[in-house]
């Protein structure tokens, strides 16, 4: 009987780690993605439009200290972002690296609406894989808000590695392979 106690407890610490593994992939893809969508999203806005900051109380002689601040990078646009961006979660597909069996989220949907003329081949695209992408989106949302608005709210370079991989934890740091890359 001794055998099997520990054929079990190899068993289970196996398949615990194999469920880590696909869970630190779903939300390593998820942060990604989410990267992703927001970075498009600031460039998608003006760069001349400006929002007002700052107090609307009136100062002792009688001026206002309000600040215009370009819109794209705003707290409040990148509120607006996080609200909607995890919505866009159904537009990727699951892809699972034949040499690692690590799973990689990409885009199969442009832009415009349209499929991505990309070889879908190898792609897995259905609405469990987009619902469980897009509940781990809202959960790094929710969990990360103050992050992603202090990291968004000024350019930066690499912020899917710095964020996902360095910030986070969401990413092995070892492993963290984008659909960019492939």
């Amino acid at each position: 009987m001794k055998g099997w106690g520990w054929l079990a407890l190899f068993l289970g610490v196996l398949l615990g780690t194999a469920w880590a593994r696909r869970s630190q992939d779903l939300h390593c893809g998820a942060c990604r993605a989410l990267v992703d969508e927001l970075e498009w999203e600031i460039a998608q806005v003006d760069p001349k439009k400006t929002i007002q900051m700052g107090s609307f109380r009136i100062n002792p002689d009688g001026s206002q200290s309000v600040v215009e601040v370009p819109y794209a990078r705003s707290e409040a646009h990148l509120t607006e972002l996080l609200e909607e961006v995890c919505d866009r979660m159904k537009e990727y597909g699951e892809q699972i690296d034949p040499s690692t069996h690590r799973k990689n989220y990409i885009r199969v949907v442009s832009r415009n609406g349209e499929s991505n003329e990309l070889d879908l081949q190898g792609i897995r695209i259905d609405s469990d894989i987009s619902g469980t992408l897009k509940f781990a989106c809202e959960s790094i949302v929710e969990e990360y808000e103050d992050e992603l608005i202090e990291f968004f709210s000024r350019e930066a370079d690499n912020v899917k590695d710095k964020l996902c991989s360095k910030r986070t934890d969401l990413c092995d740091h070892a492993l963290h392979i984008s659909h960019d890359e492939l």
